[in-house]
C-alpha cells in the first residue's frame, strides 16, 4: 500500500487530502481531508475530516492556531497533526505528493519536481500572483520534510492545452506574442477535468461554471476545452473576490492618473504606472471587495435585495455586486452555448459559490430556461446540502438540457491521475 498526498494551495488557504492506493485499486481511496484557512490573516483555522462522514456532517475543528504564519508552517502543522491524530499514518508511506499549480506556462502534463521544473514555476509566479508563490512554498517545504516522496506538479492550465488557435490567440503582434508566450492559457483545469470525469461519458458537451473567490467559465466538447473565460492570467473573465475580471485595458491608466475632470486627465502630468502596481490594483483591490466591502459572496447575497430588477438597482452595493456577477456569468454561458452550436448536454455549477449559492443558481437558471435548459427544482436547489453524492441534478425535467451541481474535488483529480500514470511509479 502507498499513500498519496494531494495539496491545493490557495492565496490564503491550504487544502490537503490523503489517499491510500494499491495496484488492485481502480481509484485512490480517501482517508482524510484537512483545510487550513485564514493563513494570511491569523490566527489560522484548521479542520480535519476523516473519510466516511456524510456530506452534511461537519469536520472536526482545531482551536485557532497562532503558530501558522505562512503556507510552509501550515504544511508542517498538518504533518504534525497527522502524527497526533491516532490514525496510524506513517509519513514514510507517503510515496507521492501532488501539488496543484495554477500556471504551468508551456508545461502541459503533470511534471515531477526537479530543480528545472521548480525554477520554471517560479518564473511564472507573476502571471498567477495569488497562487503560484503559495504552491512553491509548500513544494519547497515538502522536499525538505518528505525527501523520500516524489513531488509532482499538476497544472490548471494543462486542461486547456488544445484550445483552438483562434481562441488562444490575442490580436497583437504575433512575433512578440510568440517570443513572450502571450496567449490565452485558461485556469481551473483540474476542476473542469474532474467535472468531465464525473459525468462518465466522454462525448458530453458541458458548460462548466467554477464559481468561487476566483471564478471562470469553460466550454467543454467531448472532454476537451474549446474556450474559457480566463486568459494569460486568472485576472480576465469573471469578477472574483478581489479580481476585477474583464475591463477595458485602458481603464487602469485613467484609474491611477490625476484627473482634470470626469473622464479626462492631464497626459503631461500622467503618473508612470508599473505592471506590478496595475496587477496589485486589479488582482487584490477590485472584485466584490471593492464593490461591496466584503470578499464573502454569501454576505453579498444575504444583504442584497434580489427582488429589485437589475435595471433599477440604486444605492445597495450588495445588490449591484450580485447583478454584476450574474450579468458576467450569463455573458459567458450565452457565448459558450453558441460556441458549442447549441449542442449542450449540461450546465454545471462548481466551486464554493457554485455549490453554495442557491440564489445565484436560481437567477442563472431562470435566464437559461429560454435556451431550453430544464427549469430548476427549487426544493432541491435550496436544500442541496442534504443531498449525498458528487453530482446533484437540480433540474425538474430530465429530458431537457440538464442543470447540475458538482462537488468538485481538485485533490482527488490529482490523486487519480497520479495513480494512473505509470511513469510516476517506476
Amino acid at each position: 500500500m502507498s499513500l498519496i498526498l494531494a495539496v491545493n494551495a490557495g492565496s490564503s488557504s491550504l487544502k490537503i487530502s490523503l489517499y491510500k492506493w494499491t495496484l488492485e485499486d481502480s481509484t485512490p481511496c480517501l482517508l482524510l481531508t484537512s483545510t487550513i484557512s485564514s493563513i494570511s490573516s491569523p490566527p489560522a483555522k484548521v479542520t480535519f475530516k476523516h473519510a466516511g462522514l456524510s456530506t452534511g456532517q461537519a469536520p472536526a475543528s482545531d482551536p485557532p492556531e497562532p503558530s501558522i504564519r505562512d503556507h510552509e508552517s501550515a504544511f508542517s502543522y498538518f504533518l504534525d497533526r497527522l502524527k497526533e491524530d491516532g490514525a496510524s499514518i506513517d509519513r514514510q508511506q507517503i510515496k507521492h505528493v501532488c501539488h496543484r499549480v495554477v500556471h504551468g506556462g508551456d508545461y502541459t502534463e503533470p511534471t515531477v519536481i526537479s530543480e528545472q521544473s521548480f525554477h520554471h514555476i517560479e518564473t511564472l509566479s507573476d502571471l498567477a500572483p495569488l497562487h503560484n508563490g503559495a504552491a512553491l512554498s509548500v513544494i519547497a517545504a515538502c522536499l525538505k520534510v518528505l525527501p523520500h516522496a516524489v513531488s509532482i506538479a499538476f497544472f490548471d492550465t494543462a486542461f486547456h492545452k488544445d484550445l483552438p488557435p483562434h481562441v488562444s490567440t490575442y490580436a497583437i503582434d504575433q512575433k512578440i506574442a510568440r517570443e513572450r508566450g502571450l496567449r490565452k492559457y485558461g485556469f481551473h483545469g483540474l476542476s473542469c477535468k474532474y467535472i468531465h470525469h464525473e459525468r462518465q461519458r466522454s462525448e458530453l458537451n458541458i458548460i462548466a461554471l467554477h464559481l468561487g473567490s476566483g471564478a471562470s467559465a469553460c466550454a467543454i466538447r467531448g472532454g476537451k476545452s474549446i474556450n474559457t473565460s480566463m486568459g494569460l492570467t486568472p485576472l480576465s473573465g469573471l469578477p472574483g473576490a478581489t479580481r476585477s475580471g474583464d475591463i477595458d485595458p485602458s481603464l487602469i491608466f485613467h484609474y491611477t492618473s490625476d484627473p482634470l475632470s470626469r473622464l479626462s486627465y492631464n497626459a503631461a502630468a500622467n503618473k508612470e504606472i508599473h505592471v506590478t502596481r496595475a496587477e496589485e490594483i486589479l488582482n487584490s483591490q477590485a472584485g466584490w471587495k471593492a464593490l461591496a466591502g466584503t470578499t464573502n459572496f454569501g454576505e453579498i447575497v444575504e444583504k442584497a435585495d434580489l427582488s429589485t430588477p437589475p435595471s433599477t438597482v440604486d444605492g445597495n452595493s450588495h445588490t449591484l455586486a450580485f447583478h454584476i456577477m450574474l450579468d458576467r456569468v450569463l455573458h459567458y454561458v450565452g457565448a459558450y452555448h453558441l460556441a458549442l452550436r447549441g449542442q449542450v448536454d449540461a450546465l454545471v455549477f462548481a466551486g464554493g459559490i457554485g455549490e453554495r449559492s442557491g440564489d445565484l443558481r436560481s437567477a442563472v437558471g431562470e435566464a437559461v430556461s429560454h435556451l431550453d435548459y430544464s427549469a430548476i427544482d427549487e426544493n432541491v436547489n435550496q436544500t442541496l446540502e442534504s443531498y449525498e453524492g458528487t453530482v446533484v441534478d437540480i433540474g425538474k425535467d430530465a429530458s431537457a438540457r440538464r442543470i447540475l451541481v458538482c462537488r468538485t474535488d481538485e485533490q482527488f483529480e490529482m490523486a487519480r491521475e497520479c495513480s494512473l500514470t505509470e511513469v510516476f511509479w517506476r
